[in-house]
């Protein structure tokens, strides 16, 4: 069943691919932090961007299985 809930878990899951797929949106040097090229820290910073969108749709997650099993046990 798809919920809203659901749809923003994958939306979270899928955001990290598109941005690192769409290579032509930072195939570029400028503009440089801290003398680190553009495409550098872009990829870097999706890590982290990365990591956080997966955590929270890992508590998405978990908080739609506790809701489906307490609203199944009723």
């Amino acid at each position: 069943m798809v919920t809203p809930v659901r749809v923003v878990i994958g939306l979270c899951l899928v955001a990290p691919f598109v941005a690192m797929l769409w290579v032509g949106s930072y195939a570029k040097t400028d503009p440089a932090f801290i003398g680190i090229p553009f495409f550098y820290w872009y990829q870097m910073a999706w890590v982290l961007i990365s990591t956080a969108l997966t955590m929270i749709a890992y508590k998405l997650w978990q908080r739609d299985q506790r809701a489906r099993r307490e609203g199944g046990a009723k």
